[in-house]
């Protein structure tokens, strides 16, 4: 049997992060973890898990938890029972800088569970670095496409982990890249599915928060709400498989079963199945190209099973059109999309926008972008993320002194 495969995971405090450990643990015979890095938000899980699994290195972005970091591994291990000496504290990095140091740390594989584009940096040293990259972090590509392209070192470098992307991957394997007509992503139509746009004026964050199928964090909740998550996912599948945006199509379908679909140029199309658990395209991103036994359970096969597909109300949820446009005319638009939305979202979670108010000021802001260069560096995508923030931050501003729909 070989060695198992060494694992550095960013994020490990949120979702993608604790179901990664599950695998983990679950595997020791495949999989070991060398270092952990989080947000810092967090310092008393962050420790704990770095006990648990023996770390050599653990990273905080916040530069002011790494003493919050020390003193928790103190209190986990006395929780633990561990004797005074009874136990080493890995090497703390801590700072904007930790999680890109921790993605060039030695190992097989680097899963880049970051949430936002702060999830950028640490793609790219990876990748320079030369290691495989189990890729959760979606804005890496939304916002950095022509970076992570320019450090990839070897093809097949990146491994997806989102549900569709896994899905994606696997169907390809069906075929080669010529026999391609087009990609296919399910969307499961968040809490507000079949509602017309009129529906949707008094939304709460409350109720956008209200997943039906799965469990994610708020960002990636309300951007499942709005169509967001589902619109950055098709700039994801252009950038990783070189499929062109007209070629690229999404249907809504509730159950989560069918998590992505591909046609061929022959009539066929070769579809994923699986319950809706992220463990699965975790693991086998973890594992890539080989499967882990168990990692979920599947379909069960013995029940009957009632799938349904729609098509995407663009009146309601224009959110896929516009990242379409934005991905076409490239540059930093992409980049643009995705900082805006942030904003927005943060915005509407406050109070301060409502529901429809973030698509609807994302493509304000698109509207007003200026034509900035193709990125070449990260402080190039920073400043398009930077006037994106500002110029969605005025229009919201403007907004609180004037009628707005939903309001």
């Amino acid at each position: 049997m070989s060695a198992p495969r060494d694992i550095v995971l960013l994020g490990s405090t949120g979702s993608i992060g604790t179901q990664a450990i599950d695998i983990v643990r679950r595997n020791p015979d495949r999989f070991r973890v060398v270092a952990l890095g989080a947000g810092g938000g967090n310092v008393a899980e962050l420790a704990g898990q770095a006990l648990e699994l023996g770390v050599e290195a653990v990273g905080v972005a916040k530069a002011s938890a790494a003493q919050d970091l020390q003193l928790a591994f103190y209190a986990e291990a006395a929780k633990r029972g561990y004797p005074t000496g009874g136990f080493r504290i890995p090497k703390i990095l801590a700072g904007p800088t930790a999680m890109a140091e921790l993605a060039e740390w030695p190992c097989d594989v680097v899963l880049n569970g970051v949430v936002g584009s702060l999830g950028l940096p640490p793609t790219l040293a990876a990748l320079r670095a030369g290691r495989t990259l189990a890729l959760a972090n979606k804005e890496s590509l939304v916002a950095g496409g022509p970076l992570v392209k320019a450090a990839m070192t070897r093809p097949g470098q990146i491994v997806p982990v989102d549900s569709e992307h896994s899905a994606l991957a696997q169907c390809l394997r069906a075929g080669s890249r010529p026999e391609v007509r087009r990609l296919v992503l399910t969307a499961s139509g968040g809490p507000f599915r079949g509602r017309r746009r009129a529906e949707l004026t008094a939304v709460t964050p409350e109720q956008a928060l209200a997943h039906p199928t799965w469990k994610m964090g708020p960002v990636v909740t309300i951007n499942s709400a709005t169509l967001v998550n589902k619109a950055l996912e098709v700039i994801e599948a252009h950038e990783l498989f070189a499929v062109p945006y007209p070629d690229i199509e999404v249907m809504v379908h509730p159950q989560s079963v069918i998590h992505s679909m591909v046609e061929f140029v022959d009539g066929s199309t070769i579809a994923q199945a699986s319950p809706p658990d992220m463990r699965l395209p975790i693991a086998l991103a973890l594992g890539w190209p080989d499967r882990v036994p168990q990692a979920a359970t599947g379909v069960d096969w013995t029940a009957g099973h009632d799938w349904e597909f729609r098509p995407l109300d663009d009146a309601a949820f224009p959110a896929v059109r516009l990242a379409k446009q934005a991905g076409a005319a490239g540059r930093c638009r992409p980049a643009i999309y995705n900082a805006a939305n942030e904003e927005c979202v943060a915005a509407f979670v406050a109070g301060r926008l409502p529901f429809l108010g973030i698509v609807d000021t994302l493509e304000r802001v698109l509207e007003a972008a200026p034509d900035f260069d193709e990125p070449g560096t990260v402080e190039d995508v920073l400043a398009a993320e930077s006037w994106a923030r500002g110029h969605a931050r005025e229009i919201i501003g403007a907004s609180q002194s004037a009628p707005v729909e939903g309001a």
